[in-house]
Formats: structure tokens, sequence, C-alpha cells
């Protein structure tokens, strides 16, 4: 389930996963997998030596409110709108709340999760840009200060709210707390994923 986030220019927005049975992440308006999210996040941090760093990632954009859908409406089973409504409908919130858990193979479900969200999205190049020296990163329209951006990394880290199923993290996590860990510097200096 999407957390809500601070940012320096938005305020509060929405982070997360947003079904358990699909491995895509949507930030505010912002949907993308994880694993291309966590890529995304190796390269940045290959570079956090540099003072600039910048690049272009490819994510699914969805304008409209109504496009996006009731996340609330669909996980209670009585509203099911846009592409979360769509999604929600092939896979429905689980009746037992103990199997309410991120499913480290979410990426099963891609090329559906894709086919629903061409629906509804426009895939953009948005550009990714860190400054290493003012501890900012901007992602797209969305810039973060360093613990705000940290706090987006141990949240996949972690699967979430609910947690990764069994505790078991997909291989893609892993790598790249790895990459993270080994570049403890500029946006990412002081990271901790155990807290």
């Amino acid at each position: 389930m999407p957390l809500a986030f601070e940012t320096l220019s938005h305020g509060t927005i929405a982070f997360g996963f947003f079904n358990i049975e699909s491995d895509m992440l949507l930030c505010d308006r912002y949907f993308l997998f994880a694993d291309d999210f966590c890529t995304y996040v190796e390269d940045m941090a290959e570079n956090a030596g540099e003072q600039f760093y910048r690049a272009s990632w490819k994510v699914q954009v969805i304008e409209d409110d109504e496009d996006i859908g009731d996340l609330m409406g669909a996980i209670h089973g009585v509203r099911f709108t846009g592409f979360i409504g769509e999604l929600y409908r092939r896979f429905p919130f689980p009746q037992q709340p103990q199997k309410f858990k991120q499913n480290p193979e979410g990426a099963q479900t891609r090329s559906l999760v894709t086919e629903i969200i061409s629906k509804y999205a426009q895939t953009q190049a948005v550009q990714v840009t860190v400054d290493n020296e003012k501890m900012e990163a901007e992602i797209g329209i969305y810039c973060f200060t360093r613990n705000q951006l940290q706090e987006l990394l141990k949240y996949v880290w972690r699967g979430g709210y609910p947690r990764w199923k069994n505790e078991i993290r997909p291989a893609y996590v892993s790598a790249m707390k790895n990459k993270v860990m080994l570049n403890r510097a500029g946006v990412f200096s002081s990271i901790d994923f155990n807290d």
C-alpha cells in the first residue's frame, strides 16, 4: 500500500506499491515497475561521488485522478475505477489479513499490468537530476531531500506496507541495496536500511 512521503516540491505525496500481486510502484502520478526503479537507483548510486548526476527515467504518467482510480474503493471492493480499479478486478484485495503481503514474484504479472496501464497512461521520459552537494534529487517534477529520497528506498527494501511476503525480497531489491551501501556518498550518505 502506498504511504505518504514528504517532498520539497509538492508537500506530501503517495509513493509505493498499490497491489500485492504487482511489482509496480506509484509516485503520485508517475508509475514504474520496481525493478526499473531499483536499476535506476543503482545507476544513481554508481555516480554518488560526483557533484551532479543526470539521467532520464522512463515512467508511465496518469494525469487524471479518475484514470488513476480509487485505491481505497478498490481495496474494499466497492469502487473499481481507472487503472487501479481495473487492476483490483484482476487481483482483488485478500480476504484474510494475514495474506496481505507484497508478493516478491510480482514481476510475473508485468505483461498484464503493462496491458492495463497502457489504457490510462502515457509513457514519458522524465529527467532525473541529483545535486550531491545540496543533497537533493529531482525525479521529474518531484524534488526530494537526501532523507526524503532515502525513505523511498527503504520503503522498497521493506516491501512497503505490508512488507515482503515471508520476508523474501526480489533479487533486484537486494542488488539495489548492495549498490547503495557500496556508494554511501552524496544523497546516499548515512543511509541505514535497518531502521
